[in-house]
This record gives structure tokens, C-alpha cells and sequence, in this order.
């Protein structure tokens, strides 16, 4: 099991964008906000629906205002931890006012068995899709799946166990998507549970892709004790926003490609993603919340792309889109959406019936 550390920085309510601004410019993109005010608005609420708050929650009422996010304890986190540590001291120093707040920062480590431990009294099995189940190790198998997709997944350091909107609506995608033979490309794979799920779904080979060298390891880890061929699964750590060298590794032709990131990658992504797909591929995009969603679908059709679907659940959002390079497989695509009676209503349209 690995160490992780936990770093906490302590800040303002008015500190938050600009400290979580500068977590994303260091390719953090995944934090937690402890805003004591909006919490003391919970707990004083007289409407809501809750019977009874555990006492270490109300012991959180007055506690300081924060922004904490987890690096890996190994080389590559040992150096994000530095970089945010001179981040937030240029931070301080531009911010003479002292509106952010003190940019202390708190930094202890966490055991991924205790982490993991601490999820299994949530984390149950549940369906996605018409043929998907994502189950934790500690779960037996039902019969009643016979027929079904079993993913094997637990909860560790890594997003994605499938719980998450953004993922659920990348693996119903998938679901009905993916076709035997077909090539996967996962960017910014974290727990590899994309992967898993193309793969079973039928898909000849994936490729997953993530710019933290622990969610890789972890995306093969969870690949290979699903039962999967390795000599199918081809793994890179990079960025591909900045790296030419990785892009021209992973290739082309790939019927499928997901990017279940966040808003502002998807959009340093769109000026190349469309070349990773083939003629007939289908893009899988989420990780966006519903206000920016317009935003990274204008830059991804002012790239080649077309959109043909997307859907929205609990406020984020989901597409999928295909390349504008061959129309007749746009048509196709299309087409492909089209419930039966909305196809046979445009039959008879274009043959003037």
C-alpha cells in the first residue's frame, strides 16, 4: 500500500479560487474546500431533511477555512509538495492586503489501506447501463449477473470507482458505444476503471493515459486483477497538453477515446483531440460542470468535432461527439441515435412520403 500526504492549506473564503487557480496550474486537479461558513448554514438550517449530525462533523463548525488536496509520498509528489509551497508563498506576497488569508500550510500523511478501509462501509455494487456492474473486491458476486459485466474496482487513492456522476455517464456511454474489436484510449485514466470497462466490453486494446505516475500504476494494478490480457493494455505517464513527443506515441485510429478530466483540460485538449480518433471513432468527453459545458463544446466543434449527444446529471455533464472528416459517418452516427420510430419518420421525409 502507498503513503499519501495531506496537504492542507489554510486560507479565506476569499482565497479560495486564487489557491485552488494555482492547485490547477500544477496539474492538481483534484481538491477538497472546508468552508466553516457554509457548513454553519447547514447545521442551522431548520428545513433540512437531516435527523442527526455526528459529533466530529459539529466539532468542524469552527474550524478554519481551507483548500486540502492529496499528493503521492514518492518522487513525483515530493515535488508537487514543493511547488505548492513556493506557490503559495509567491501567493503571500502578492497579496498584500491579507484577503487570501494566512496560505498556511499543514501537511501530514495518510495510508491508502486506512483510506480504502474507510470506504468499504459506503461503496456497495450497483448497475450502470444495460450490462454493467462495478463491484469492490470485498463484495461476493450474484448469480442474478450472470449475464452481466462484473468490473472489479475498490476504492483507493485514484478517482474512479464509478460512483461519481461524470463516470457513471462515461460508463453508460461505453456501454453502448463499444464494439468487439475496437481500440481505447483513456486520457487521464486515474483508477483505470474506463479501461476496464471498454475492455470487457469487447475492445481489442486500450491505452491508458494520466499525468500522475500513481494513477497509472494503479489503473494497471486494477486492470490486471480484473483478469485482463496485459499484452492489450499500453500505459503512458505525460501530459499531453504540453508533451508533442507523448502525443505522437499514443497515435491514431482509436474508435474510441475518453477524457473524463475537467473542464479547463478539455479545453487545452481540443486543438488536437480529434486526431487521436479514427474516421468512424466516437469521442467520450466528461469531468465538466453544467455552467461551462457550451464553453468546452465550442472549442472542441471549432476543432473538427461534431456533437452529437450529451447528457447532464446532478449539474455535470457528459458528450459524445464525432469527427466532422467524414460526413457519411456523421450521417451514421446520427442515424444511430434515432429511436426506431424517429428513423422511420425520416425515411419517409427524405423519400417525400
Amino acid at each position: 500500500m502507498s503513503n499519501w500526504f495531506e496537504v492542507e492549506i489554510l486560507c479565506n473564503r476569499e482565497g479560495f479560487d486564487a489557491v485552488t487557480g494555482c492547485l490547477l496550474r500544477l496539474d492538481i486537479n483534484g481538491f477538497e474546500i472546508s468552508d466553516s461558513e457554509e457548513f454553519t448554514a447547514f447545521t442551522q438550517d431548520k428545513n433540512a431533511s437531516w435527523d442527526y449530525i455526528d459529533d466530529k462533523l459539529l466539532e468542524e463548525k469552527n474550524s478554519q477555512d481551507s483548500v486540502k488536496c492529496y499528493l503521492p509520498d514518492n518522487e513525483q509528489g515530493r515535488g508537487q509538495l514543493e511547488l505548492v509551497r513556493q506557490e503559495m508563498k509567491s501567493l503571500k506576497e502578492r497579496d498584500e492586503d491579507d484577503t487570501f488569508g494566512s496560505l498556511e500550510i499543514k501537511v501530514s500523511q495518510v495510508r491508502e489501506e486506512d483510506w480504502a478501509n474507510n470506504w468499504k462501509q459506503y461503496f456497495k455494487p450497483f448497475a450502470v447501463g444495460k450490462s454493467l456492474i462495478v463491484k469492490p473486491s470485498w463484495e461476493e458476486s450474484d448469480p442474478e449477473w450472470k449475464d452481466m459485466v462484473v468490473i472489479e474496482i475498490d476504492p483507493g487513492s485514484s478517482f474512479g470507482t464509478g460512483q461519481h456522476e461524470t463516470t457513471k455517464m462515461c460508463l453508460d456511454f461505453l456501454d453502448m458505444l463499444v464494439r468487439p474489436g475496437d481500440k481505447m484510449l483513456d486520457l487521464g485514466c486515474g483508477s483505470g476503471i474506463l479501461s476496464i470497462a471498454a475492455k470487457k466490453l469487447g475492445a481489442s486494446s486500450v491505452t491508458a493515459v494520466d499525468i500522475d505516475e500513481n494513477s497509472v500504476n494503479i489503473a494497471r494494478e486494477n486492470y490486471l486483477n480484473n483478469g485482463l490480457d496485459e499484452s492489450a493494455l499500453t500505459t503512458y505517464v505525460g501530459n499531453v497538453i504540453d508533451d508533442e513527443q507523448l502525443r505522437e506515441k499514443i497515435g491514431t485510429g482509436y474508435r474510441i477515446v475518453c477524457a473524463n478530466i475537467v473542464a479547463d483540460v478539455l479545453i487545452g485538449m481540443s486543438s488536437f483531440i480529434e486526431k487521436f480518433m479514427s474516421d468512424d471513432g466516437w469521442l467520450i468527453i466528461s469531468g465538466i460542470i453544467e455552467e461551462r459545458m457550451y464553453e468546452v463544446f465550442d472549442k472542441m466543434v471549432a476543432n473538427g468535432l461534431k456533437l452529437i449527444w450529451h447528457d447532464t446529471l446532478n449539474g455535470w455533464v457528459a458528450a459524445r461527439l464525432v469527427s466532422e472528416r467524414d460526413p457519411d459517418s456523421i450521417k451514421r452516427h446520427e442515424y444511430a441515435m434515432l429511436s426506431e420510430e424517429e428513423g422511420r419518420q425520416l425515411l419517409a421525409e427524405q423519400s417525400g412520403e
